[in-house]
C-alpha cells in the first residue's frame, strides 16, 4: 500500500495539473470505486459537476481535493493498486478504469504538453476509491479527522510524540504504524527507519528515552524525504505518479525486501520474520531483540 512519499508525489501532481480546474462531468464506471460514498455513484457524479477543485492536500496516506466553493472535499484512498492519472481525453481507456473526471477547460495542457486532459482513477484490485465528505473546521474530510499529523508536517509535535510513545506501552513498530499517533509511515519505511536507528521492531516503546525517540523520529524523516526525492517506492507497476511513472527508492532500501542479503553496515544476512500479517526485515546483529524479563 502506498505510504507517505508515494501519496505526496501523487498530491503534487494533482496540485500541478488538476487544482484550479472546474469539473464538467464525472463518470463512475465501477460501483466499488465509490463504495465509501454512501449515496452512490450517481450522487457522487452530480455533486462534483460545476465545482472548482482547490489545492490538493494530504495527511499521512490520505489525499483529498477540496471543492473550492463548498465545505466538502473529494477524498482519495489508493488502497493496494489505485492510481490517479492525468490523461488526454483522447487516450485509450485503461483496463481497470473506474472513475473519469472531465473538466471545462478542455484545452489546458497536461503532462507532456498534451491538451484536453482529464483525471482518471484506475484500480486493478478495487481496494481504493473516491468519496465526497464534509470538511471539519480545520479543512480535513470529517472521516479522517482522527488521523494524526505526519512527521513531515511543520506542525507535528515531537514532544507529544515522545510522551505518547511512553504511554502506549506497545512495541516500537506497532507505534510507528499507528495512524492515530503518527501518520504516513507504513511497513516499508518503518523497517527502514528502525534499521537506521539500530532498533529491533519488538522493542517496547516504554524503554525509549527522549533522546532515543528523537533520534528515531529523525531517521523516519530522513527515510521519508529520501524516498520522496526519487518518487517513492515501486515494486511493480501498480504504484505510479499522475504521469504513470514509477518511483525508484526500492534501489536504496537497506532492510525491507533484502532477506538473506548482507547488512550494508555489518555484513550479517538480513532476516525476515512474519509480523501482524506482514513481514519485518531486520539485521539480527545491528538490531538486537529486546531482553525477555522472566
Amino acid at each position: 500500500m502506498p505510504e507517505l512519499p508515494e501519496v505526496e508525489v501523487v498530491r503534487r501532481g494533482l496540485e500541478r495539473w488538476v487544482s484550479g480546474r472546474t469539473v464538467a462531468e464525472t463518470e463512475v464506471l465501477h460501483p466499488r470505486a465509490v463504495r465509501r460514498h454512501l449515496a452512490g455513484g450517481a450522487d457522487f457524479a452530480a455533486r462534483l459537476t460545476g465545482h472548482t477543485v482547490g489545492v490538493a492536500r494530504r495527511r499521512g496516506k490520505y489525499l483529498w481535493l477540496p471543492l473550492a466553493d463548498t465545505d466538502a472535499s473529494v477524498l482519495g484512498h489508493l488502497g493496494m493498486s489505485g492510481q490517479l492519472l492525468v490523461r488526454p481525453g483522447s487516450a485509450p481507456d485503461e483496463k481497470h478504469l473506474r472513475i473519469r473526471i472531465r473538466f471545462t477547460d478542455t484545452e489546458t495542457p497536461g503532462p507532456g504538453g498534451t491538451g484536453g486532459t482529464e483525471l482518471r482513477f484506475v484500480d486493478q484490485r478495487t481496494f481504493g476509491g473516491l468519496s465526497l465528505h464534509e470538511n471539519t473546521p480545520e479543512g480535513l474530510p470529517d472521516v479522517i479527522a482522527h488521523i494524526a499529523r505526519d512527521p513531515l508536517d511543520p506542525a507535528f509535535d515531537d514532544a507529544a510524540f515522545h510522551t505518547a510513545l511512553r504511554l502506549r506501552r506497545t512495541t516500537v513498530k506497532r507505534a510507528l504504524l499507528d495512524q492515530s499517533l503518527i501518520s504516513g509511515v507504513g511497513n516499508i519505511y518503518a523497517d527502514e527507519a528502525l534499521w537506521r536507528g539500530k532498533i529491533h521492531y519488538e522493542r517496547p516503546t516504554a524503554s525509549l528515552t527522549r533522546p532515543r525517540s528523537a533520534e528515531l523520529l529523525g531517521h523516519v524523516r530522513d527515510v521519508l524525504n529520501a524516498a520522496l526525492a526519487v518518487g517513492g517506492t515501486s515494486f511493480d507497476s501498480l504504484y505510479v505518479n499522475v504521469n504513470g511513472e514509477s518511483g525508484y527508492f526500492d534501489r536504496s532500501l537497506d532492510a525491507y525486501g533484502r532477506e538473506d542479503q548482507p547488512c550494508r553496515r555489518c555484513g550479517t544476512p538480513i532476516r525476515r520474520r512474519p509480523w501482524m500479517n506482514r513481514s519485518s526485515y531486520f539485521c539480527p546483529r545491528c538490531q538486537r531483540p529486546p531482553r525477555v524479563v522472566p
